[in-house]
């Protein structure tokens, strides 16, 4: 049965008027002429029989039906346009494509995931893993992604319907600040009697946020046994890097991930400020849809996974080995 579709060229049209909510700026865009455009909508609206555009001597603006077609639409060409380019790479191995669209949490791809990606093309030449960042659940069905990396709780996995989770690694916070914030914290003393500060001390100094963990320093120094009514006050940040980078400006006390700093340690930009690390009770997850008979998992979704555990295994490994 032919398949009720309108032309590409046509939704093209409508997607960028749409979205600038202006046929000369489409226009611009997609290197038509205006009354190009126009025709073009005007022939989608009676294939569609709907009045997309409200049309006045002063522009157009979309109709309530026109805006819900258009961010349909918009999802539409973005994932044709990834397939397209997919096709075009010659990526893969046929049914079992080596390209994956991953979503991921954005601290975790940028300081822990992409710079082990060589180890991973030397393991799979074939592969190639695009990555878009997702800080929440989402479903599946609904986005064009093979799997997914997310931090969090038993709980909320168990919570999140329709995939399987593989966990990684159990996240781990350390407060860390710049050295000149722990030198003048701890009396500029050159050689202390003891590394870093109190959770006392710790207390006293301007403390950092998560704006997504609102209650982490509170939780750390109640493992501390330390009451302050101060925990939950001091600047917040959005990601973990922007909370690292306030530290090493000495901005204040920044309670974060430890593999997420590893660079920044190393270079001496940030330092323990209190060696009690806590472990925040979220773990690191692959996550991917549950398989049944109409979606079988690809060999290469099966493949990072199996590599992905190996990365976490080896990081483990190597933390025991510094700690001993």
């Amino acid at each position: 049965m032919r398949r009720k579709l309108p032309s590409t060229q046509a939704l093209a049209c409508f997607e960028a008027a749409a979205r600038h909510q202006s046929y000369t700026r489409a226009a611009q865009e997609l290197a038509l002429t205006q009354s190009a455009v126009s025709r073009q909508i005007l022939a989608l609206e009676d294939f569609l029989g709907l009045t997309l555009f409200n049309r006045s001597r002063h522009g157009v603006v979309l109709t309530a039906q026109g805006a819900a077609y258009a961010r349909q639409v918009a999802q539409r060409l973005a994932a044709l346009e990834r397939d397209t380019l997919d096709a075009m790479a010659q990526q893969g191995d046929g049914a079992h494509g080596g390209v994956i669209a991953l979503a991921a949490v954005a601290t975790f791809a940028t300081r822990w995931l992409i710079p082990r990606l060589p180890r991973l093309t030397q393991a799979h030449p074939d592969m190639v893993v695009h990555i878009e960042t997702r800080t929440r659940p989402f479903l599946f069905a609904d986005q064009e992604f093979d799997a997914a990396l997310y931090a969090g709780t038993a709980d909320q996995m168990q919570r999140w319907a329709g995939t399987q989770a593989t966990p990684l690694l159990e996240e781990e916070v350390l407060p860390v600040c710049s050295p000149a914030l722990l030198q003048r914290a701890a009396g500029h003393r050159s050689a202390p009697t003891r590394p870093g500060l109190t959770p006392a001390q710790i207390a006293s100094l301007p403390l950092l946020q998560q704006s997504t963990r609102p209650t982490a320093w509170r939780q750390w120094f109640e493992a501390q046994g330390v009451d302050t009514p101060r925990a939950m006050a001091g600047p917040r940040h959005e990601l973990f890097s922007m909370t690292a980078m306030a530290a090493a400006h000495g901005l204040g006390v920044a309670l974060v991930p430890t593999m997420l700093i590893e660079e920044e340690l190393a270079r001496g930009e940030l330092v323990i400020a209190c060696p009690r690390p806590l472990k925040s009770g979220r773990t690191y997850y692959y996550v991917t849809p549950e398989p049944d008979q109409d979606r079988m998992e690809r060999t290469a979704v099966g493949q990072l996974r199996d590599w992905l555990r190996t990365q976490a295994q080896a990081q483990v490994t190597a933390e025991i080995s510094t700690s001993d």
